[in-house]
């Protein structure tokens, strides 16, 4: 077996970096290798389409061990177990309970309580939690941030009265002085006072994380992945800095800070972001600590959500194919807690099939991948050590600037922050628009035949009870409209309409060019959740016109190759004589002269789908 071995490998001699690029410039024939090759992310540095060993020389990254400072690698040393957690909004108390012990039996190891401040006493902490073990499960509260104190002296009394060992106890109460600013545009009482009085009513309970980083309002506002990692560093370091001028041991207070990730589906780059991470938020921490203290502190709790930024309406089960990647990444980044969002949660409560399902996915990747098994697989990986440094440099970067212009408070009441998240939203929308983003089975790929019935949006309400444009707000915020909101307005708009388009391929010349050009197009108008009509083909163009003046055609799509456009576009456009929208898709070198015979219509991959959807509406929908 050896010698097969041996004889295996020196049938293949080592091929060189230059030897690869030699390759790759022959075969792209004279095309410049940046452009065509090399991909520029959102995050602002560079990916190589290949990667070598070489590529590691010189990463500190390589170096780190699981469990060990700067933890880069993760907290754990014998395995990537990460806990399973589910949302349960608390409209009935007694109802609330009866669900966390049925989805218990049902995979879940981590309950999150959304619960009513005006509702908090003794009697409601012990109809919630009635047979439930707290040293058995993670708990997770969420409240008015007005209440939270008030929340954890319940808490901390009701496992005093049931004797559990409260060293043991695992949870959190989701205090985010800063996250209500920026999602609520609200600055109300006293962050420090507040914080440290939090601190002290938990400090029986080690285990239960109490000041929170909410990262996860950047990720569903569409930031990019620098942004919401670079951001939420200066906002940990905020609350670590102010609660240590206020006297607080810093081990104390970076013990009881949590990090919520969102996660979004560009795979590796999530994958380098929760491993730089760790790593930043180590060195961050540590230069807090006093010489020879433990740095165990400087450990980063990392709960991970998956993204609602790129939900979706129509074609709603694909959002089960976007957050499974999603969970991926974060499972083999060596996350601590993760939430999968029901697939149905664009558009209406999530009801029992889509919560189980949710459960499901990372049952799955547990039990039948074993993600749960091995320590940061990513480790070593020439790709992913290098997106780690890269994202953790941009990171970084974004982090010092924050630091240097006052901190993440000063920049938030300057609406820097704000200002930049929602320009990449802006930017994402713009990139969706013109599908450089693609959003399955909604800017690219539509079920044809699909309808929404009775779905619609579900649009997010601040506290008060209003929209979030009626309150009165003392800061700018976030804004968090999906990737999809304005395709799935313009294609709810035709619906509504009562009048749904039909779009008809006149397919002629050339088979191969007119049958891709067709599958363009009906990809194309589908988005708008026009009818559309394909065809194998004419033998000329007045037959087609002809037929698809039989199915009362309202826009007819020549389909054809470049060259013949010049010979078929004319005649097809003058036979319609003005009954139906003409359209020819491409953008033929002929285009100036079809467009001095008056042809108007053209699309192509270069075009905005979105905005000649719009104009065509206005004109088809009257």
């Amino acid at each position: 077996m050896a010698d097969s071995k041996e004889k295996l490998f020196s049938d293949f001699s080592p091929v060189s970096t230059e030897q690869w690029m030699e390759k790759a410039t022959a075969d792209l024939k004279g095309a410049d290798f940046e452009k065509k090759l090399v991909w520029r992310t959102n995050e602002g540095f560079k990916v190589k389409p290949f990667y070598r060993k070489e590529d590691l020389e010189g990463l500190k990254t390589t170096e780190a061990l699981p469990g060990e400072f700067p933890y880069l690698r993760g907290n754990k040393k014998d395995n990537n177990e990460w806990l399973v957690r589910q949302e349960i909004k608390v409209d009935d108390v007694k109802e609330a309970n009866a669900k966390a012990l049925d989805i218990l039996n049902k995979g879940i190891d981590s309950l999150s309580f959304h619960v009513k401040a005006k509702e908090l006493n003794e009697a409601y902490i012990e109809t919630l939690l009635n047979d439930i073990r707290p040293d058995c499960v993670e708990l997770n509260f969420s409240t008015c941030q007005g209440h939270v104190v008030e929340l954890a002296n319940l808490l901390t009394a009701y496992f005093q009265k049931k004797g559990y060992d409260l060293s043991k106890l695992q949870g959190s109460i989701n205090f985010d002085y800063l996250n209500k600013m920026l999602t609520k545009g609200k600055e109300k009482g006293s962050l420090v006072d507040t914080a440290k009085a939090l601190i002290a009513a938990t400090a029986s309970l080690p285990g239960y994380r109490v000041i929170h980083v909410n990262a996860l309002s950047l990720n569903n506002a569409g930031a990019y992945i620098y942004q919401e990692l670079g951001y939420a560093l200066a906002w940990g370091n905020e609350y670590l800095h102010l609660l240590t001028e206020a006297g607080l041991p810093a081990a104390t207070v970076a013990k009881k800070i949590k990090f919520n990730f969102g996660i979004s589906s560009n795979y590796f780059l999530e994958i380098a972001k929760f491993r730089a991470a760790r790593m930043l938020w180590a060195d961050i921490v540590n230069t807090y600590l006093a010489e020879g203290e433990c740095k165990c502190a400087a450990q980063m709790k990392i709960h991970a959500e998956t993204s609602s930024f790129n939900l979706t309406i129509f074609d709603a089960y694909v959002n089960l194919l976007r957050t499974q990647t999603e969970a991926m990444s974060a499972a083999l980044a060596g996350v601590d807690s993760m939430t999968a969002v029901p697939f149905d949660k664009a558009y209406e409560a999530p009801n029992d099939f889509s919560e189980r399902m949710a459960r499901n996915q990372q049952l799955l990747l547990k039990e039948e991948s074993h993600f749960d098994k091995v320590i940061d697989p990513a480790a070593g990986s020439y790709y992913i050590e290098n997106l780690t440094v890269s994202i953790a440099k941009q990171a970084w970067d974004l982090f010092l600037a924050v630091e240097e212009e006052g901190g993440f408070y000063a920049a938030i009441k300057a609406g820097k922050v704000q200002e930049a998240v929602n320009a990449s939203n802006q930017a994402r929308h713009e990139a969706v628009a013109k599908r450089k983003e693609i959003l399955l089975g909604t800017n690219q790929y539509p079920n044809f035949t699909e309808l929404a019935g009775d779905k619609r949006p579900l649009e997010a309400v601040c506290c008060c009870g209003g929209g979030h444009d009626t309150c009165e707000k003392d800061v700018a915020t976030l804004q968090f409209d999906r990737a999809a909101s304005e395709f799935e307005a313009l294609r709810l708009e035709t619906e509504m309409s009562g009048k749904r388009p039909k779009a008809f391929m006149l397919t002629i010349g050339n088979l191969a060019m007119r049958q891709a050009r067709a599958q363009f197009s009906c990809n194309f108008l589908a988005c708008a959740g026009y009818e559309v009509i394909d065809n194998l083909g004419f033998s000329s163009v007045e037959e087609g016109i002809d037929a698809a003046m039989a199915v009362q055609a309202d826009i007819v799509v020549l389909c054809s190759s470049d060259d013949e456009y010049a010979e078929y576009a004319i005649p097809a456009f003058q036979a319609l004589k003005g009954r139906s929208m003409f359209i020819v898709a491409g953008a033929p070198a002929c285009m100036d002269e079809l467009k001095a015979a008056g042809i108007e219509n053209f699309i192509h991959v270069r075009v905005n789908v979105l905005e000649t959807l719009k104009a065509y509406n206005q004109q088809l929908l009257k």
